[in-house]
């Protein structure tokens, strides 16, 4: 059972932005293999999550969406720095949009939720966000807010009395902070600009359209079917326009796009820009 290569799987995801007919032309021409067979993209998902050694912060929050416990254990190992989303995986929270109650939490989850903050229990979930006094202090206090009516609470609090700085970033760059809630905390452009940095984005157009390396973003994305698969369309709408129109049919460019796919440290955008240009 062959496994593409990242290569490969990146260039895959972009021919299926185009139609059927041209992307056969354009593998016949550059040797491309067929889409991977979904027990290739299942073998993937069992060994060593290689292309996640980078993960995105709303790139796991994503696939946490799917509220699968055994997808959840995987995410696990890339969220170490991410004390609030392990708490809410060890304690089943669900991320899911709409849904209620608990999930069911895998028994292989690789370790436990970190120790609960002493803040939290001597003076409650908004008196240890306002407590904060320093980076550390926020993403401890940051921790403890899980559910749904958890950041509901933080929002109300923010809006009656500001919380502290350090506490409003430690809670802006979780990916599963509600974008009301983060809105609240700073909408400039160097505040956007951090998000970007920690890995939040507002989705995956956003995500393809601005994060590079392109072959890194593409091969999460050839995997999103499986992985986000209620999110992973957001990413095609906005770049099928970008495709055809600068690759579109010409095998030459696709060519050009495969030769340059390893090495380019830009964007999506700019690679499909650049290789269009140069065929």
């Amino acid at each position: 059972m062959r496994q593409n290569s990242r290569v490969e799987q990146a260039v895959g995801f972009l021919l299926g932005l185009v139609d059927g007919e041209t992307a056969e032309r354009v593998r016949a021409r550059t040797g491309l293999p067929s889409p991977e067979r979904p027990e290739a993209t299942a073998e993937r998902l069992r060994r060593a999550w290689t292309w996640a050694t980078h993960l995105p912060a709303s790139v796991a929050l994503w696939i946490l969406e799917n509220d699968d416990p055994a997808l959840n254990a995987v995410v696990w190992r890339y969220i170490g720095t991410d004390s609030g989303l392990r708490r809410a995986v060890s304690r089943g929270v669900p991320f899911g949009p709409g849904r209620t109650g608990t999930i069911p939490v895998d028994r292989t989850l690789p370790g436990a939720e970190h120790e609960i903050p002493e803040s939290y229990v001597r003076h409650g979930l908004v008196g240890s966000l306002r407590e904060v006094d320093s980076m550390a202090a926020g993403r401890a206090a940051a921790s403890m807010v899980l559910t749904r009516a958890d950041w509901q609470t933080v929002g109300e609090a923010d809006g009656e009395h500001p919380l502290p700085g350090y506490t409003r970033w430690a809670l802006s760059v979780r990916p599963d902070c509600p974008p009301s809630v983060r809105a609240g905390f700073g909408s400039h452009a160097k505040f956007t600009h951090r998000l970007r940095q920690a890995g939040v984005y507002d989705g995956p157009a956003e995500y393809v359209m601005s994060e590079g390396p392109a072959v890194r973003v593409l091969e999460v994305l050839a995997m999103g079917h499986v992985l986000f698969p209620a999110r992973v369309q957001e990413a095609e709408n906005a770049l099928r326009p970008l495709v055809r129109e600068h690759l579109g049919d010409r095998e030459e460019a696709w060519a050009v796009l495969a030769q340059l796919m390893e090495s380019f440290h830009g964007n999506v955008p700019e690679l499909v820009v650049t290789a269009g240009a140069i065929a």
